[in-house]
């Protein structure tokens, strides 16, 4: 399996390669040169899967045996989801009106970017362990990314993470779970900007070839593969949970709703989509809805300013894995791709083609939802099922909700839940429910906290250069040696 550049102007890699990258040299991103396509024979079998034998069902298809055998494959996924609290490791809550409800929260920091990372991680020390080699990790985030990729990573001794967060933009216990993790490899800055402001920063530097080079920087942010790669297993355990039967032709359809911000969950199904799964893929956005714009007429434009809301992770005005799904649908054009993207780059706005428009509204569906529609929903949720969402899922539960009041579908439909309820307490409070906050999380306030200032009119870029080289120059002390190579 080969990857390629969305832009095409970098030359293909294996896995390992499109794992110790962020974005591609030319800008782009790493997607596979070809999507496997599955029979109906494979589905039937994977439907009798667990979570995580889908996960290395999946894995096995885009990693080669001759990097990774298929034992320690297995191993590595087992080894990343052995610390999820759930036996399932993943737990579908069926509720009142046909509101199916996915938990991909039941990691260690309470969010679905566990699931991914925590392989991730695995894949890393895996490659790392064989080479001694040491790498640099440069993570944007605007709520949930961040602590999970500092739990798939601290302490270990080859490895250094920098983690960005928006200043006052996280919730209280959002920012603690990254704070409060004193490691030596572990470096956590307050940015006092937005995550679109972050981003910015982070694709400045790996555009700086002889400085990504130099420090080995990669991202563990959704342009990462790995993690669209994991998170195609959401979908099929989805689609096999909520299908009615396997043993009709063609077979049914399930509409998968997806909280939307960056896009790497979207982009997921919709490589599913393209290996032979029957679903229908609804993009769910709140008040920033550059997604629902682009979806709905074509509109990829970044509004002037990003909103707050209360579902904060998705306050994101330029979700980069929307490259990815162009690409995707454009029949992987990369000249088209890259002139799209540069377009968006120095304008901030776009007209999408008229024939990658259509392509994108046949497969995408898309729907919005304001802070009070987010509040309705996780009310309604709790009254009729005693069930708490977070203010993302409640995205998704607006839709569900929309389409039962308006008789849409009888098409079978699962939410996909982001994160725990726990984790958002002044949404909580907004919407007259109480939090149930577990003790791992309460024990937060108690716990000492790091991290530096990145103040406005600061040079960010240098600060991180800086911190960066320091890091490393001491990774080498300790190991007694020089600067590692380029992986």
């Amino acid at each position: 399996m080969e990857y390629v550049s969305t832009r095409g102007g970098s030359r293909a890699v294996d896995f390992e390669g499109a794992l110790f990258s962020g974005y591609a040299p030319d800008g782009g991103l790493f997607m596979p040169r070809s999507i496997p396509s599955l029979d109906g024979a494979t589905l039937q079998r994977w439907s009798r899967l667990s979570y995580p034998e889908l996960v290395k069902e999946l894995c096995s298809l885009f990693i080669a045996p001759e990097l990774v055998p298929q034992s320690a494959l297995n191993d590595l996924i087992d080894r990343a989801f052995s610390r999820f609290r759930h036996k399932d490791v993943v737990h579908m809550s069926r509720l009142k009106d046909g509101l199916n409800v996915l938990e991909l929260w039941h990691g260690v920091t309470y969010a679905f970017k566990d699931l991914s990372l925590s392989c991730t991680g695995q894949f890393l020390q895996y490659f790392l362990e064989k080479k001694q080699k040491h790498i640099t990790i440069l993570v944007g985030t605007s709520g949930d990314t961040g602590s999970s990729a500092i739990e798939s990573v601290r302490g270990q001794q080859n490895m250094d993470i920098f983690v960005l967060l928006p200043e006052g933009l996280c919730t209280q216990i959002q920012e603690l779970q990254m704070t409060t993790v004193i490691e030596d490899n572990v470096h956590v800055f307050a940015a006092h900007g937005n995550s679109d402001q972050i981003d910015e920063l982070i694709k400045e530097l790996f555009a700086d070839v002889d400085f990504s080079r130099k420090y080995n920087l990669m991202s563990l942010n959704s342009v990462n593969w790995s993690r669209i790669m994991v998170q195609i297993a959401h979908h099929f355990y989805a689609y096999f949970r909520c299908a009615p039967s396997l043993d009709t032709t063609p077979l049914p359809v399930v509409e998968i709703v997806v909280p939307t911000g960056g896009g790497g969950n979207i982009t997921a199904g919709c490589i599913a989509q393209k290996m032979g799964l029957p679903i229908q893929l609804v993009a769910v956005v709140n008040s920033n809805d550059i997604i629902h714009r682009a979806v709905q007429h074509g509109d990829f434009s970044a509004s002037e300013h990003v909103k707050a809301t209360l579902a904060s992770a998705m306050d994101i005005q330029e979700p980069c894995n929307v490259e990815r799904i162009l690409w995707l649908l454009s029949g992987c054009d990369s000249h088209l791709t890259k002139v799209l993207m540069e377009q968006f780059t120095a304008s901030k706005s776009l007209k999408l083609p008229e024939a990658l428009h259509r392509k994108l509204s046949e497969t995408l569906r898309s729907s919005s939802a304001s802070d009070e529609d987010i509040v309705r929903a996780m009310q309604r949720c709790w009254e009729e099922n005693r069930c708490l969402l977070c203010p993302h899922t409640a995205v998704a539960a607006h839709y569900h909700y929309s389409q039962l009041d308006s008789c849409a579908s009888s098409t079978p439909r699962c939410c996909l839940a982001s994160a725990s309820a726990a984790k958002f307490q002044d949404a909580m409070l907004r919407a007259g429910l109480v939090p149930q906050l577990p003790p791992e999380i309460t024990a937060l306030t108690a716990m000492e906290t790091r991290s530096t200032a990145l103040r406005r009119g600061e040079d960010w870029a240098r600060v991180l250069r800086d911190r960066i080289a320091a890091a490393v120059q001491g990774w080498e002390a300790r190991r007694g040696g020089s600067a590692p190579p380029g992986l």
